[in-house]
């Protein structure tokens, strides 16, 4: 049951849309923006990664090196010993390595629709040994403190959760890993509740467990406790195989509202929604049983890898969701939600 309302822009920015970062390099895909309102304007915070123009026989591909410079990796196709069979990772001798490399890029709108790039204003890189494969799916929560990102950051030992904080978009305090090994899809509340804050968090148990959504608690946002899982995968649904949280989650009169992602073992991404306790958000009321937004356009099933829709940023106002999302793991695109239309779908009512 798919409820999004797309825009008729959409895709509203492809790679062609934008020149590459980092010399020597073309931009592959536009990944999953974080979102946020600033200077009357509406930003988002573009994952873009790039890689260098591929030659042919031949599979090239970035990192960083020790001392923060971009280093090309290159390997025959035909090397035996290289496996090249997912478009998103390179396995090589027993190593595993990102096919583009991922920075953070701030573009901005009047409209809402039609974006543009802000050169005053730096694209973030990955810096430092657990940022040497680059920086990934930031979401920005926008705070009375000012705006703090989390975000992925990758490395050849590591998938874990970074941390910055700003105020004007152009200095940054990092304050390094918060989630350790393997952890992504970190969302932070924008309020405290009963004098904590809060964020979703997806670790990863190959062995035991699985890719599921979790809360934890936090006096300062740089130290995490109180674990708690919140969702699971269900078998034989559409979020079978892994879930995790999207933007921060929306504050409504039915509880905390959160739109997060579910695949299935066909790496099909949707959408779906859960509605936590506002006083207990560790307490959850209730879960979609069908996806709320489903891959259904052309933009949404072909691209770099297709069949996906995945966000992890939204503006709210009243009852509108405008939500900015990735598509195929290429372009960017808008859809407006009803929160209203989604806690039917829920079978709650607000109080």
């Amino acid at each position: 049951m798919d409820i999004a309302k797309r825009c008729e822009h959409n895709p509203l920015l492809s790679p062609k849309n934008l020149k590459a970062g980092i010399e020597g390099m073309e931009i592959t895909c536009l990944l999953n923006p974080g979102v946020f309102k600033y200077q009357g304007k509406t930003w988002l915070l573009l994952r873009v990664a790039e890689r260098p123009v591929q030659q042919k026989g031949i599979i090239s591909f970035p990192i960083y090196d020790e001392e923060g410079k971009v280093k090309i990796m290159s390997f025959a196709e035909d090397d035996p010993r290289l496996d090249a069979s997912d478009p998103r990772v390179i396995g090589y001798q027993g190593k595993n390595y990102l096919t583009t490399m991922s920075y953070l890029r701030l573009v901005s709108s009047t409209d809402g629709i039609h974006f543009q790039d802000e050169p005053d204003y730096p694209p973030i890189f990955g810096k430092g040994k657990l940022e040497a494969f680059g920086i990934e799916d930031c979401r920005v929560a926008t705070t009375s403190e000012g705006f703090y990102l989390t975000f992925t950051e990758v490395s050849s030992v590591a998938v874990g959760v970074g941390l910055m904080h700003t105020n004007d978009w152009k200095s940054f305090n990092r304050y390094g890993m918060i989630f350790p090994p393997h952890n992504k899809d970190c969302a932070l509340f924008e309020e405290k509740i009963n004098d904590m804050y809060y964020a979703f968090h997806r670790p990863s148990s190959p062995e035991l467990g699985g890719n599921y959504i979790w809360l934890a608690e936090s006096p300062d946002r740089k130290h995490w406790g109180n674990h708690q899982c919140v969702a699971t995968t269900r078998e034989g649904m559409w979020d079978c195989a892994r879930v995790g949280a999207g933007a921060p989650p929306i504050k409504t009169e039915a509880g905390w509202l959160e739109i997060y992602h579910g695949a299935d073992f066909n790496h099909r991404y949707c959408l779906g929604a859960l509605l936590l306790d506002l006083n207990d958000p560790s307490k959850v009321l209730a879960r979609s049983e069908e996806p709320i937004m489903e891959p259904i356009a052309l933009y949404e099933q072909t691209g770099f890898f297709g069949n996906v829709v995945f966000t992890n940023g939204h503006l709210v106002e009243g009852d509108t969701i405008t939500m900015y999302y990735g598509a195929s793991d290429e372009v960017i695109c808008r859809a407006e939600l009803s929160i209203k239309e989604i806690l039917k779908t829920l079978n709650v009512t607000a109080q």
